[in-house]
């Protein structure tokens, strides 16, 4: 899908108080930036930040970062956070980030946990090295996780999903828990929260497919 440019969007996102600049200089600092030691969990292609601002609301404990690369989508979350007015969590932020380079912001061991919601599938095998769940990607989540922690994956495209499951085994990850219908299980559905794109597919009643895995000892 070809995303729609959005004029001056880069220069809102620069001056936008949600929006970390030059994220680099947190690395392994991220707890003096957020003024706590809560667990830090990340969204990586977050799109218009539904979820994570949701997230935030109900686990004030935790600490949240939506990473995004695209400014045209990136600012429709910065838009909904600044919405909220006062009422945004205190407890999130945004980055304009490729995350290929994830661990040049992340020191190991930092990050909670990661989400990837919806991802891009890059159908064409060419692209396969830049799907989310690609080993590259695996390897760089692997140097940023805690001990023990997860990475949880959903989508409604049953391929990708597959596929992703092929990608946690052969790259030495341990599926913890994987359904092929999110909604119809009442266990992995407890306390699901919504995706924008989730609502829109699972209300014309297609299946979503969700996996939480943790990288093994190496």
């Amino acid at each position: 899908m070809r995303l729609r440019n959005i004029p001056g969007s880069r220069e809102k996102i620069a001056e936008n108080r949600f929006c970390v600049q030059e994220p680099e200089k947190w690395k392994g600092r991220w707890k003096e930036f957020f003024g706590n030691d809560h667990p830090l969990y990340l969204e990586i292609g977050m799109g218009k930040g539904q979820f994570l601002m949701e997230c935030a609301a109900r686990n004030p404990g935790n600490n949240y970062i939506g990473i995004e690369m695209y400014s045209s989508v990136l600012i429709r979350a910065l838009e909904k956070a600044e919405a909220l007015g006062e009422a945004a969590p205190e407890n999130l932020c945004f980055l304009r980030f490729d995350a290929t380079y994830l661990t040049d912001i992340f020191a190991p061991g930092e990050v909670a946990g990661i989400y990837l919601n919806f991802s891009d599938p890059w159908p064409k095998d060419r692209h396969a090295k830049r799907r989310l769940t690609s080993d590259r990607f695996l390897a760089r989540y692997r140097l940023i996780l805690k001990e023990g922690a997860e990475v949880a994956f959903k989508t409604d495209n049953t391929g990708l999903f597959e596929w992703s499951v092929e990608s946690f085994s052969e790259n030495g990850w341990t599926i913890t828990s994987l359904t092929r219908d999110l909604h119809g299980d009442p266990v992995l559905c407890e306390g699901n929260i919504m995706t924008e794109y989730e609502e829109k597919f699972s209300s014309s009643g297609q299946k979503i497919c969700r996996l939480t895995a943790v990288p093994g000892k190496e």
